[in-house]
């Protein structure tokens, strides 16, 4: 198999474990969920799908030398995301934590043909699926991981983002960046997402909207929760359907370019906090970013709690 990805190049797949597990068709469903949780047609910002991006930390855990067994799971890390990615903690969870496809994960390795396509190959479904003992794939925050390097890679400037990949390299098992400017080039940019869109007005306006509309949608029997296992299309497909005025109202509002004009209440919501403090290589030690610049350490602090101020929530009419 042959992979070419925008970021990282071309590359030669013949590992007969991993071409598998990319045709699965748990794998195939991630070409149908959008990255940032809500499809194109109501989101502000163009995406692209869980599949780039899984397929994408694969890579980049090739690159890096990590053994097969890590690619394998790098490539499932989110094989176990439901329609809508983390839209769908908002109405079963947390939006701070967005974690329900973590506690999901193991559950719903071990019960597809993923295990059994593992276990051919000699690999065991429990270890794969407790990805968090991956030192590159995983790394608690605010470290770097492959996850967080690649969606971030997608989002950034390719500029940017092949000036980053290039000064990284993997010391006692994480990743970490060679030089304190490329460093804070990285994790300015990343700043600058979470402020500008992650945790921004119109994503917390957005995933508030259609959580809200899904969650009236399965009171009133329009969708039911198991239809979230299968893509982001299918659900949307239900609420175009209805003729609900509540749903096709607040779909047309989704529709808008920008939502900054919507009235709102006094109460107000917030997305999870991302944030990272990248190590940087100094003199044979690793040094957290923000003991290297001050100027970063005082950003974070005000990134931070600019979030907990939170978002105003839209007012919605049912």
């Amino acid at each position: 198999m042959v992979v070419k990805d925008h970021i990282y190049g071309t590359y030669k797949i013949d590992s007969p474990v991993i071409v598998e597990l990319i045709r699965s068709e748990p794998m195939k469903r991630l070409k149908k969920i959008a990255q940032y949780g809500i499809p194109e047609e109501f989101y502000h910002l163009s995406s692209f799908s869980r599949f780039e991006h899984s397929v994408g930390v694969m890579l980049l855990l090739r690159r890096f030398d990590a053994s097969e067994e890590e690619q394998i799971a790098g490539l499932l890390h989110d094989v176990s995301h439901t329609a809508f990615s983390h839209l769908v903690d908002w109405f079963v969870g947390s939006g701070d934590r967005e974690d329900f496809q973590d506690r999901q994960h193991r559950r719903f390795i071990l019960k597809s043909e993923i295990a059994a396509i593992l276990k051919k190959h000699g690999y065991s479904p429990k270890r794969i699926a407790e990805y968090h003992h991956f030192s590159l794939l995983e790394q608690p925050i605010p470290r770097l991981c492959a996850d967080r390097l690649d969606y971030s890679l997608r989002e950034f400037p390719k500029k940017i983002s092949l000036q980053c990949l290039a000064d990284l390299r993997v010391e006692n098992g994480r990743f970490v960046f060679q030089t304190q400017d490329k460093a804070l080039i990285f994790a300015k940019e990343y700043m600058k997402r979470q402020r500008e869109h992650w945790g921004g007005n119109e994503a917390v306006t957005r995933y508030t909207i259609l959580a809200k509309t899904l969650e009236y949608a399965m009171k009133h029997g329009i969708v039911e929760f198991k239809d979230f296992w299968t893509y982001d299309k299918y659900v949307l497909g239900k609420l175009k359907r209805s003729k609900n005025i509540v749903v096709q109202t607040n779909l047309s509002v989704l529709r808008k370019k920008s939502l900054t004009t919507l009235p709102r209440s006094k109460k107000t919501l917030r997305k999870k906090f991302r944030h990272i403090d990248p190590e940087v290589l100094t003199k044979d030690k690793l040094v957290a970013l923000s003991i290297l610049s001050g100027s970063y350490r005082n950003l974070l602090k005000k990134e931070r709690k600019e979030n907990e101020k939170g978002i105003p929530q839209p007012v919605l009419h049912y």
